[in-house]
């Protein structure tokens, strides 16, 4: 599974997209409020999100979040929400004009990387401004990940 949840001890919710690391060389990252329904929010608090296969794309002058599966809530009624639906991002105009441009010039991409609960209980979404990885690259990131462990194991062997 790409995907890791945490819970953390005041009931914060932590969705990571492990793939997007993996997939990606990820350059800036920015904070996004979503725009969610009631049912959505409350399976988000329960943990049951995805960002496996989940991309950023503007439609008009307007950021969504396309292939984020959040699943029906189980006491949801006849107005529970579609768990594939596209997600409008909430960010400055400013923030979007800019990652915008980056988008359209220099072939760039924006991934979803970690949703999250803040302290206020607001959904929030951290994306990332990407370039894409080459078979090469996920193979050095993977050996260099592999060396770091094996140094780790080390010194906890002494």
């Amino acid at each position: 599974m790409h995907l890791k949840m945490e819970k953390k001890n005041n009931n914060n919710i932590t969705i990571k997209n492990k793939r997007a690391e993996h997939e990606y060389f990820l350059m800036e990252r920015l904070t996004a409020g979503i725009v969610l329904t009631g049912t959505e929010i409350k399976s988000i608090r329960n943990g049951k999100a995805s960002l496996a296969d989940s991309y950023c794309s503007f439609k008009d002058d307007e950021l969504f979040v396309i292939g984020m599966h959040i699943a029906e809530y189980e006491r949801g009624s006849f107005n529970n929400h579609d768990p594939k639906r596209d997600r409008k991002l909430l960010l400055t105009a400013r923030e979007l004009r800019k990652l915008k441009n980056k988008v359209q010039e220099k072939g760039l991409t924006i991934v979803p990387v970690v949703l999250f609960i803040n302290d206020k209980g607001l959904a929030k979404l951290d994306i990332a401004l990407a370039r894409g990885k080459h078979y090469y690259d996920k193979r050095e990131s993977l050996k260099s990940k592999d060396s770091k462990r094996d140094v780790e194991k080390q010194l906890k062997g002494f």
